[in-house]
This record gives C-alpha cells, structure tokens and sequence, in this order.
C-alpha cells in the first residue's frame, strides 16, 4: 500500500512538472539562458518544492507543521488558498479568507471525514471581493482510518482542480505515514534501550557493589575509584539526552564496566583495547558496545575457571569503523548463536545480542547487522561496522523521552 501511494506521489508530482512546462511553453516563458526546456524547468521546480513541503509533515500533522507545509503545497497546486485539518479544526491556511471560511468548511471535513471520500463543494460567502468560490475537500488517510483534510480553494468549479487536490492528499498521506513509521521506529528503539537497561539493572548492580563492598576495608582508596566508575557508568547507562553516542563515549563506558568487571574478577580478566583515534568521532546507536563486552566476560570468565584475554579493537576502514570485540572463553554451537540472534531461542545472558544485532539492522540496514565467529571451546569475536557518515545518525538525535527504566 505505502509503495503504491509513493508511485501514485511521483506520478502526480511529474506530471504536475509537465502540465506547468506545457502552459510556461505556451506562455514563452524561455528566459535566454541554457536552463533546460519549459518542461524539464517546471518538473524541477515541482519536484523542488515538494521536497521543501515534505520536511515538516515528516515531523506529522501538528498546527505548526501544517502552517509551513500549506505555503508549499499551495504553491504546487496554484489555487487562491489552501488549508490543512485535523479531524476537529483548522491547523494550517494560506491565503486569504480564512477568517470567513475557516468554520465554514469544518462542516464539509466533518462529512469527508465520515465517509472517507472527497468531494467539491461551493464555499458560501457573503464578501462580494472574496476570490473562494469553490472548494476541494480531499481526505487525509492513515491505516487506521482518515486523519483529516486537504482543503483546496478556486474561483471556480474545475475538474482539473478536483483531480490534482486528490492526488495531493494522497502525497501529503503518504508523508504523515512515513512520520508514523519514524516515530515507531523511534519508540522501539526507546524500548530496547530501556530494555538493555532493565537488564543491567539487577545483574550488573549487584555484581558490581558486592565487588567495591569487598574493598571498603582492605583497600579504601580502590573501593572509592571503583564507585566512582560505578557512578559514571551508570549516569551514562540511563541518560535520557539521545539514542546515539560517540565511539569515543561508548569505549570510555566499556572501560569503566571493565574497571567493575576486574574489581570481581582480578587477573582473570586480561583486557587488550587497541582503538585507532581517527574513529573515536564516530556516531553509533547508543549502549551498543557494552552488551557485547559483557558477552565476552561472561562466557569468558562466568562459564570458566580459566583466564580469560579479552581485546577490543576499534579501526578505521575508509568509509567505516569496524569495532571488532573477541575472547577466547568457552564460545558455542554456531547454529545456537544464530538461533540466538534470530530470536528463537532465548540466552542465559540474557537479550543483549539479539537487542544490538536488530537495532544495527534498524538504524544501518541489514548489510550492517552483528557479525559473529564462535565454536565450542573456540571462543567468540562480534565485528560491528559503523558507516562514518549516515543520515540522522548523530549523538543526541532523535531526544528519548521515555522513562529512564
């Protein structure tokens, strides 16, 4: 369906382009530069302001988007005004007559709302000077039913206006979708992250305050530097400020949960961090390295009475960072890690490499999920590969607004 909307979008914006190049070629409308024929002109400038249109729908229909989206689509559509509407009231209008018109045509919505079919009505209006003569109520739909309305204002009844309004709507639903579908991505990652917390709430609290408790008498100075890390660490864990981070922060949280880790397992644990700085900049979804770490122990130290050498390394490959995290603990049956990261059985760690491989796949697409080698008694190495530039992957972008637990 969503497929559909965006091919039925492009049609009517192209087609838009070669109606306006048709009448500017009528009209002479050649200005002596080599700026390309009336048609290739007009499709540009369709196609052009379209795209300034679509930013603030892709936000979803509020009264401030609205307000900056009807200019726009105004502007596409050509007609004397043009409104936007929620399912009660007016959000956004450009031209005139909105202070006549506006209840007015309330009452038209209400009956496209109902029915969810659009319909032309004449606008009744006792200003003699008032150009709104007729108008286009097309409806707004989602999956879940009709949003609202486009409201497209003429002098006069036209076929042609009818016509180009519907397909409008149809262009302006297919944005206010894509904003559903951006802000339910945005929730499930919220979740997930909530998620991994929830996880290093119980398991990693205790481990980690039993450990410093054991110091407090015998070396109070280490007891002290460890709860500090603890502080830090988990001041970071549960901040609210975004659902991206730097490598350089996400690196920085691993050596205080290994700082922790080390506290209760002494020289058991041999860490090796080789990270090249050019990458340190590099944005990356949120507590996506410190699940992995805690693999690592666990099934390097948790599950054996051995040593366990644990290297990070972080280094730069042209356009990418490839993080790559490997122990030489007890590893498992390949075929249960991929049972394990395609949710189909559950882990005694827990849900953190499943939670890192899925929202990898959600931010960078498939080609980006979690890369692991293990075998039994062979170990384990995780290989993330972070694109150094993505769009909309920066820290602090898109805010969490959920709770912090």
């Amino acid at each position: 369906m969503l497929a559909a909307a965006l091919a039925a979008s492009c049609t009517l914006l192209l087609a838009a382009g070669y109606a306006l190049g048709r009448l500017t070629a009528r009209r002479g409308g050649a200005d002596g530069r080599d700026l390309g024929t009336p048609v290739e002109r007009a499709t540009f400038h369709t196609l052009h302001t379209a795209s300034l249109a679509a930013p603030p729908l892709r936000a979803g229909l509020t009264e401030d988007t609205a307000r900056k989206a009807a200019r726009r689509l105004r502007t596409l559509l050509g007609t004397e005004a043009l409104a936007l509407t929620d399912r009660t009231a007016v959000l956004g209008w450009d031209g005139p007559g909105r202070a006549h018109h506006a209840e007015q045509v309330m009452e038209g919505v209400a009956e496209v709302l109902e029915s969810g079919r659009g319909r032309s009505v004449r606008a009744a209006c006792d200003d003699p000077g008032c150009p709104l003569r007729w108008a286009v109520i097309a409806p707004l739909t989602a999956d879940d039913g009709v949003l609202g309305a486009l409201v497209a204002y003429g002098s006069r009844e036209s076929a042609v206006l009818a016509r180009a309004a519907t397909e409008l709507a149809r262009w302006v639903s297919v944005q206010l979708e894509l904003a559903e579908l951006d802000r339910s991505r945005t929730r499930l990652m919220e979740a997930e992250i909530r998620a991994l917390r929830a996880q290093i709430s119980p398991h990693f609290v205790y481990n980690s305050l039993a450990a410093i408790a054991s110091f407090v008498r015998t070396d109070p100075e280490r007891a002290r530097e460890l709860l500090l890390e603890f502080a830090d660490f988990t001041r970071y864990s549960f901040r609210r400020h975004g659902e991206f981070a730097q490598l350089a922060d996400e690196l920085r949280a691993v050596e205080q949960y290994l700082a922790l880790a080390g506290a209760r397992f002494g020289d058991r644990l041999q860490v090796t961090l080789q990270v090249a700085p050019e990458v340190l900049p590099v944005s990356l979804p949120f507590l996506c390295l410190q699940p992995l770490v805690e693999n690592a122990v666990k099934h390097g130290l948790e599950d054996s009475r051995t040593t366990c050498r644990i290297t990070i390394a972080a280094r730069d490959a042209g356009a990418e960072a490839v993080v790559t995290i490997e122990d030489d603990g007890v590893g498992m049956d390949p075929g249960d890690l991929r049972a394990v990261l395609a949710g189909e059985r559950p882990r005694s760690s827990g849900i953190g490499l499943p939670n890192v491989d899925e929202r990898l796949r959600q931010v960078y697409g498939d080609d980006y999920g979690l890369v692991a080698e293990t075998g039994v008694g062979a170990g384990m190495k995780l290989t993330v590969r972070l694109p150094k530039y993505h769009a909309g992957v920066h820290p602090g972008a898109p805010r969490d607004t959920g709770p912090c637990a």
